[in-house]
């Protein structure tokens, strides 16, 4: 078993074992007031979902943009060339241009989403190993291969974030900071909880939603009431 450092005990004890599901609102102005580190902690989703992940089937992957934004400045990388350079440039990108895939052979991955022009993908793919296991691989699912550079863009800047059930039919997403009003927070999660139910497999059955839980970085769970979510 793991073990808390003090102050985390100290807000569990607050927080109290007990507690029961409770409305989003509620959830999140909670997950808020437990917070405690010295730093603008990140607020995170954790539902878990009825389904198999092992079978292509019921894998659950997405995007969506939170309507009050991710908290974080997100660096956008552009691989693109042609006069896609300046339609990525004009629209805010941080790094433009296909220098930047020997970069990222020589280490260099200081950006937090990168967008490539279906045809580079021939050359981008061989970054899969380095990007991959970190989440930055440019794929077409996630809207990040595509020719329309601008709103892809301008979507990473807006607040696009992907997600994707684990292998134990678990979704983790950010959905804000303790910064935040409760009613962004609250805003965020409904976009995002809207979308997931919206991706429910077929192949799914009986409860697909089987429980929503809300924490900031530091501080304990926050159960919501996944009836919301039948």
């Amino acid at each position: 078993m793991p073990k808390h450092g003090k102050k985390y005990r100290a807000t569990f004890e607050k927080h109290g074992a007990g507690n029961g599901p409770v409305e989003p609102a509620k959830a999140l102005a909670r997950v808020r007031e437990l917070a405690f580190a010295n730093f603008d902690e990140t607020v995170e989703a954790a539902i878990r979902l009825g389904v198999d992940p092992r079978k292509a089937d019921q894998v659950v992957r997405g995007t969506v943009i939170l309507p009050a934004g991710t908290g974080r400045t997100m660096r956008v990388l552009a691989l693109v060339q042609g006069d896609k350079v300046a339609e990525a440039e004009a629209a805010g990108a941080d790094f433009v241009g296909t220098e930047y895939i020997e970069k990222i052979e020589g280490g260099w991955l200081d950006f937090d989403v990168a967008i490539a022009t279906p045809d580079l993908m021939k050359d981008v793919a061989k970054l899969g190993r380095v990007l991959g296991p970190r989440g930055l691989m440019p794929t077409p699912k996630a809207g990040t291969v595509t020719m329309e550079v601008a709103r892809a863009v301008s979507e990473a800047k807006a607040g696009k974030i992907e997600f994707r059930v684990d292998k134990t039919g678990n979704i983790h997403a950010p959905i804000g900071k303790v910064s935040f009003e409760t009613e962004s927070l609250t805003e965020n999660l409904a976009a995002l909880m809207v979308e997931i139910v919206r991706l429910r497999p077929p192949a799914t059955k009986g409860q697909y939603v089987r429980s929503v839980t809300v924490a900031s970085t530091m501080g304990p769970g926050v159960s919501i009431d996944d009836n919301l979510y039948r």
